[in-house]
């Protein structure tokens, strides 16, 4: 452990602040020089990019100071919770490259934490209110003016136990009883003032069945799910920093149950806050998330267009590429609006040393090669990866005709054109020159659109023999075998938003026309996030390959091959285009 602190304390310039809490706590020896942490995720939604920043630090800091990271479920709101989620998420976690020790749940301590409220009642520090929800919030009082006391507040302490054991009854309406806090009316923080720690809810829990109907709350189940678990560092994000008091105060108060009173300050979680990874053109609140899917304006949670973790795996990101991202934005106290751009730049480093290169045109126009023989196919090799040589080499087949994007050629084209018009020459990838005919270009149909272009190739010109190093003006392009190539469906992608700040142009929305969150959604989704091409040509080998399989279609852009993909209909999604198109 010297060892670790010393080596990091050498790299104090390059770490963030949360890391150096850890650095100094360890050297410090709190918590008997423990390191542990936990993902506390709630499983009533899939995870999105934002949850993936928290994984990082949790997992990775634990990791790098010889600590483990436990993954606790926060299952105390059995309306939103499902299996499913649970399922995801633990899905998308080792799939972004993470290893748990354990796996817990907030529902492994209802009995513990039922224990510490009755605790809590008997020392005068709890109490069953009947007020409504509405009545209890207007006695809070506002930041400048102290709340006032419930009438029930000097309940007896006996009458308090008898409510609270009828909480948990299932004849308890939900919403009549609430089990509070005894803390400060007056306290300049609203969350001291008497906060509800149990609500009755009577629906049946996905762990625990029928056995609880009341249920705690968030502020007071997380700090000590911490506790019992052992944790010594709790990250949160910074609208937890008003919490964190509460927080201490709710562990040192399970501490005195325990009678663990020695040392109190020594061994105890800390919570340390820290910004929420925010996009632009880019909306993440679960709820959000959540009414996207339920009214049909996405395909699901995993559509390529969500920023959930497994909508970016289905849309061909890199495990390591989110990774990178997170690290170069880093931890800060200041919310910040992040550039998309900057995280698609991250996605386009990474698949540039991974993709393997192939050919598909996704605009295709045929060329003749007048010269070349009729029944010719020719075996020509294409280099993998020319950034892994490790990568290894493919075949590709070499036609008289052949496939090639529309936007390749002009009939009519200016002098700076530098692809295929009458008399000029290109270079097909990894095959020949060929030069397209003068008297007689190409063919149109009745609405002037070309079908045809006639061109001749230089047989001493292929790649690899002594005259490809023959110079011209023209750009190399891409293409595929008329004869081999396989019909693909290919999805483009844009922003799924059209403004730059979602979130608060919905609640503008909705405060100057009085609507509901999907009515205002409706206003700002952009209608044009989705352009799917039914008709494309790919090589052979492309069409072979498998979902999370990160391709680059030369001259185009990174590709994956969808879920949805099959041998006889291959599909692929586009992950992000080979330059930079947000500033656009």
């Amino acid at each position: 452990m010297e060892e670790i602190i010393k080596n990091e304390s050498e790299e104090k310039k390059s770490v963030s602040f949360i890391e150096q809490k850890v650095i100094n706590d360890l050297a410090e020896g709190k918590n008997g020089g423990r390191m542990q942490t936990r993902f506390p995720p709630e499983p009533n939604g899939y995870l999105h990019i934002g949850h993936a920043k928290a994984i990082a630090i949790d997992f990775g800091l634990a990791k790098k100071y010889g600590g483990q990271c436990n993954l606790r479920f926060d299952d105390t709101n059995p309306i939103k919770e499902d299996t499913e989620y649970i399922e995801s998420i633990e899905n998308d976690i080792k799939w972004l490259g993470f290893k748990w020790a354990n796996v817990y749940y907030a529902s492994d301590y209802f009995q513990e934490l039922w224990d510490f409220a009755v605790w809590l009642i008997q020392q005068g520090r709890a109490y069953v209110d009947e007020q409504s929800a509405e009545v209890i919030a207007q006695q809070k009082g506002t930041t400048t003016s102290p709340g006032t006391n419930s009438p029930y507040r000097d309940r007896p302490i006996e009458e308090n136990l008898k409510l609270f054991e009828f909480m948990n009854s299932g004849k308890c309406e939900p919403g009549t009883l609430v089990l509070r806090a005894k803390i400060d009316m007056a306290h300049p923080n609203m969350l001291f003032r008497d906060p509800l720690i149990y609500r009755v809810l009577n629906i049946p829990h996905i762990r625990t069945g029928n056995k609880w109907n009341a249920y705690p709350m968030y502020d007071f189940t997380h700090g000590q799910s911490d506790y019992l678990e052992g944790v010594t560092h709790s990250w949160c994000t910074l609208e937890f920093v008003e919490h964190r008091p509460l927080y201490d105060l709710f562990v040192t108060w399970m501490k005195e149950w325990k009678g663990e009173t020695d040392n109190i300050e020594d061994n105890r979680p800390r919570q340390t806050e820290f910004n929420k990874l925010n996009l632009n053109y880019t909306l993440m609140s679960k709820r959000n998330l959540l009414a996207l899917v339920q009214n049909n304006m996405v395909s699901g949670w995993d559509d390529p267009r969500m920023p959930t973790i497994c909508g970016f795996r289905r849309r061909g990101y890199s495990p390591e590429s989110i990774i990178k991202f997170i690290d170069k934005i880093g931890y800060t106290k200041i919310d910040a609006l992040n550039d998309m751009a900057l995280l698609e730049s991250a996605v386009r480093d990474d698949l540039n040393s991974r993709a393997i290169r192939v050919s598909a045109v996704l605009d295709p126009v045929k060329v003749v090669i007048t010269n070349y023989p009729e029944d010719q196919i020719e075996q020509l090799t294409a280099i993998n990866n020319p950034e892994n040589e490790a990568d290894g080499t493919h075949t590709v087949e070499f036609t008289r005709e052949l496939w090639i994007e529309r936007d390749d050629f002009m009939k009519e084209a200016e002098k700076k054109f530098m692809r295929l018009a009458p008399g000029k020459e290109v270079r097909l990838k990894n095959a020949y020159i060929i030069k397209c005919n003068e008297d007689h270009p190409c063919d149109e149909d009745e609405n002037g659109n070309v079908t045809t272009i006639y061109c001749t190739y230089d047989p001493d010109s292929r790649s690899g023999m002594p005259g490809s190093n023959r110079k011209i003006k023209g750009k190399t392009l891409h293409w595929v075998s008329c004869k081999h190539a396989v019909e693909a469906e290919v999805r483009l992608y844009d922003r799924l938003w059209k403004v730059e700040n979602p979130r608060d142009d919905m609640a503008a929305i909705r405060e100057a026309k009085n609507c509901d969150a999907v009515t205002a959604m409706k206003e700002i989704i952009n209608p044009d996030s989705l352009h799917i091409i039914k008709k494309c040509y790919i090589e052979p080998y492309a069409a072979d390959m498998k979902p999370l399989t990160y391709l680059q279609f030369q001259r185009i852009g990174y590709f994956t091959p969808d879920t949805d993909s099959t041998a006889e209909k291959p599909i692929f999604n586009k992950t992000v285009g080979l330059k930079d198109t947000w500033k656009k």
